[in-house]
């Protein structure tokens, strides 16, 4: 797969930040809570002559606007290549069973590949079993645990979105103790976006997260070293399911531990803006949050308002799009002109950007204005 030379359909960021390229249009995000999306629910026609090669795109929700854009910008390339696309979801974060039955679906209408938005290491074993029987399959958005487990990943890097945002939290803080709560994705299973985003903030934040593929190991208290540097003081690590209501009931369990939290990491806006609301319920109004997606809303929307400080941006259109269009090539070349993973990665990386109008000196990022531009990929 070869790169392209821009992520915003012909025009070229300004702020220098290197979004990765692709050849179509991009975005990236978590799993929010959700509703349903059965197996088999929604097929479309591609737009090429002759017969349409058949792909099922399996979302970890149908509701998250992340997710919906995925789903739109799958559903487009499908018409533009000649790929008929049939959508599936599961009826929350973290529902595997619905995803293998949509796999298993997909394995008998003979479809060609599956892109997936695997939900966590339950799909493993239909995912290998998909591929014994001759579909190939994508991962888009976050990455398997082992990541050879599919054929390929078109995802943001996580890490790095978690550490963009994790540099700019400490400059904030201007050598402030930083009082820190966590809203992870989940505490009962361990999914990579949950674990790189949460590992990659606190390394922005230079604090030593021990094991990178481990949440909550840290020490509790400590010195951060970025920005000025100063004093921290880990409060809780908390589970949302990337939704906004748990979200709330996240950070009230966190304010329940302390009421001197002054910095609220959020594994997507969803949980962020449930957290924002939960620390406005509680009277505290100079906590900072940062998060990661980037979608217009609420995504932006919470940035432009001041609820987040700074999120880092995704692209999942372009995930979607990519993916479509590779199954394409595959098909039409007999399994032979197969995408390539980006050098240094064992994924092939989308991009990413940080999204503020509050700059951090020596911390790259865009504008909400140029951002607005840019969400979810379209």
């Amino acid at each position: 797969m070869n790169p392209i030379p821009s992520i915003a359909r012909g025009k070229r960021l300004t702020a220098g930040v290197a979004l990765a390229a692709a050849a179509s249009l991009a975005l990236a995000a978590c799993g929010g809570g959700g509703d349903t999306g059965t197996p088999g629910a929604e097929g479309t026609e591609g737009g090429g002559g002759g017969e349409d090669v058949a792909v099922t795109l399996i979302t970890k929700t149908s509701t998250n606007p992340f997710f919906i854009a995925m789903q739109e910008g799958a559903k487009a390339a499908g018409e533009k290549n000649g790929v008929s696309i049939t959508t599936a979801a599961g009826k929350a974060d973290g529902d595997t069973d619905t995803q293998v039955k949509a796999i298993e679906a997909a394995v008998a209408r003979g479809d060609k590949g599956i892109l997936i938005t695997p939900a966590a290491e339950g799909v493993n074993s239909a995912i290998e079993q998909a591929r014994t029987e001759g579909l190939y399959v994508i991962a888009l958005d976050t990455p398997p645990n082992p990541p050879d487990t599919v054929d390929i990943t078109f995802a943001t890097d996580n890490f790095k979105a978690g550490e963009l945002i994790g540099k700019w939290a400490a400059g904030q803080m201007n050598g402030k103790k930083a009082t820190i709560a966590m809203l992870d994705l989940f505490n009962d299973k361990i999914v990579s976006v949950d674990v790189n985003r949460d590992q990659g903030f606190l390394t922005g934040m230079g604090i030593d997260v021990k094991d990178k593929q481990k949440n909550g190991d840290e020490d509790k208290t400590g010195k951060y070293t970025g920005g000025k540097g100063g004093d921290y003081e880990i409060v809780c690590n908390e589970p949302t399911q990337g939704a906004a209501d748990e979200g709330k009931t996240a950070m009230e369990n966190c304010l329940s531990k302390s009421k001197d939290i002054n910095l609220v990491y959020s594994i997507n806006e969803p949980s962020g803006g449930g957290g924002a609301e939960a620390l406005k319920d509680a009277g505290i109004t100079d906590a900072i949050v940062v998060s990661v997606d980037g979608g217009c809303d609420p995504g932006l929307k919470l940035v432009k308002e001041g609820t987040i400080g700074a999120t880092s941006q995704q692209y999942p259109v372009k995930m979607a799009e990519l993916g479509v269009e590779a199954i394409k090539k595959i098909a039409d070349s007999d399994g032979q002109d197969k995408p390539a993973v980006t050098p240094g990665l064992d994924f092939y990386d989308t991009g990413v950007a940080l999204v503020t109008d509050k700059k951090v000196e020596g911390v790259e990022s865009i504008s909400v204005a140029e951002g607005e531009k840019l969400c979810w990929g379209k």
